[in-house]
């Protein structure tokens, strides 16, 4: 594997841990939203990712990671009995998003850290091939 190859692996990480954040931040940002029907509730969402395999099975020692896509969670919407409040539907009863705030942080964290991590390995890979261009300048 060469180093120029490492900086497409660091980089497909970058951008799988780059909208791992933005989907947590979605969902922090809805948490609190209410709706007057389950249909209508906002639902978590979870990005899902997987080794870019066409490239792993060409022989390829370094692959990056795909993007398959987002999915809604299945949980249950939390429903809460408000018959006061102007989204409450018939019986009284507001719906609220399935969205677990403490679990979001740690995953914000988690995101985060490995985005960190990933442009470690890239700023390690440019040092090393600055370093490989001093020796040859000697």
């Amino acid at each position: 594997m060469s180093l120029f190859n490492i900086f497409n692996v660091s980089a497909s990480g970058m951008s799988a841990q780059s909208v791992r954040l933005n989907t947590t931040a979605s969902n922090l940002a809805n948490a609190n939203s209410v709706a007057s029907s389950a249909g209508e509730t906002y639902r978590a969402r979870q990005p899902v990712f997987a080794a870019e395999m066409a490239k792993a099975n060409q022989g390829q020692v370094g692959t990056g990671v795909q993007i398959k896509g987002i999915v809604e969670s299945d949980k249950p919407m939390l429903k809460e009995y408000m018959p006061d409040h102007p989204m409450a539907d018939k019986e009284g009863f507001i719906y609220k998003p399935n969205v677990n705030v403490m679990e979001e942080m740690a995953n914000m964290i988690s995101a985060s850290r490995s985005y960190q991590m990933n442009v470690q390995v890239a700023d390690a890979a440019k040092s090393m091939l600055q370093q490989t261009l001093r020796i040859g300048k000697s």
